[in-house]
């Protein structure tokens, strides 16, 4: 069976998002725009080819709303996600929700999958989709904490900015329990720390 992994921008301090997310303030308030934990990907991305490469080469992706949006409630349908017309995914991406909404087609290969039956059937979703190769759960971190606390992740890439926030904000590992990970590879820049883990 393929795997479901999982890539993820946090701080020194966990954190992935502050709250009050806006379109605004995308990642919420102490965290803005994302720059301080996302640099590497676009001011130094010749450094970071493989990683760049790895975090979009799985046949379907899953994520939370909040990653796919600011709006809470009902949906703007006017809204297409934040990446423009051209997203960089490239393959199904099943957004979990509890409101439903039409699947939505964007260029590159990318559609859009509302899915309101929680983790378990975005999941089966995204496997039927990715066919033989992997699922990849995009984030947020309080979706990636459903998948951990799930025991559904098996390999876990988190991409450590050298900063902390000091914010209330969403945590990864929160309500996850306790669990043991294997180290599979580090690699420290100035930048960023890619840490590579296996349940």
């Amino acid at each position: 069976m393929t795997q479901v992994t999982c890539d993820l921008g946090i701080s020194l301090d966990g954190l992935s998002a502050g709250v009050n997310q806006s379109l605004d303030q995308p990642f919420g308030d102490g965290v803005g725009d994302g720059e301080q934990l996302h640099a590497w990907m676009f001011e130094h991305a010749a450094d970071h080819q493989a990683e760049l490469a790895a975090i979009t080469a799985a046949g379907a992706f899953v994520m939370g709303r909040h990653m796919f949006t600011p709006g809470r409630g009902a949906w703007d349908l006017a809204w297409r996600g934040w990446w423009g017309e051209d997203p960089p995914y490239h393959a199904p991406v099943f957004v979990l929700t509890h409101h439903e909404r039409e699947p939505l087609p964007m260029s590159g290969g990318t559609t859009f999958h509302f899915v309101t039956g929680g983790v378990s059937e975005a999941l089966r979703q995204a496997r039927e989709a990715a066919g033989d190769r992997d699922v990849a759960v995009a984030g947020g971190a309080t979706t990636i904490n459903q998948f951990l606390a799930a025991d559904l992740i098996d390999e876990l890439r988190l991409h450590v900015a050298p900063v902390v926030l000091g914010v209330e904000g969403v945590r990864l590992f929160d309500g996850v329990g306790p669990r043991r990970l294997r180290t599979v590879s580090a690699r420290a820049t100035p930048e960023v720390t890619h840490l590579v883990l296996r349940r």
